[in-house]
């Protein structure tokens, strides 16, 4: 009974690398995407967008980083820009292979979306 109790781990230990060998679902590599996003700024207030709360969601799958953000206004002149830095920066990452960034208006972004600390040294 020990070789059986001690043979059923195995594939369970073996699964995990074989899901971590091929992208699996995994928090680290979405840390470290969210961590690459800060490295992209808004031209116009000079702050990263993760701080900026422009970043909504990050979720990396099977080596796809699938970034959800949105802009400070739908007119930003800076958007193309930050957008394709965003994905830039997500495909940097060890471990994703593609970044899809979706633009979206919902929630509409406000100040308040804004790390309290950054919004404090900017006096909000």
């Amino acid at each position: 009974m020990d070789g059986m109790g001690s043979a059923e781990p195995a594939p369970a230990e073996a699964e995990t690398s074989s899901s971590e060998a091929t992208g699996g679902v995994t928090p680290e590599i979405e840390e470290k995407v969210r961590t690459a996003l800060r490295s992209v700024t808004d031209p116009e207030l000079g702050i990263n967008i993760v701080d900026l709360g422009l970043v909504y969601d990050v979720e990396v799958e099977e080596g796809e980083a699938k970034v959800t953000m949105t802009l400070t206004s739908p007119g930003c002149p800076a958007g193309g820009q930050i957008l394709g830095g965003a994905k830039d920066a997500a495909e940097s990452v060890d471990g994703v292979e593609e970044a899809v960034v979706s633009l979206v208006w919902k929630p509409f972004w406000t100040p308040e979306r804004i790390d309290p600390a950054v919004r404090a040294m900017m006096g909000f």
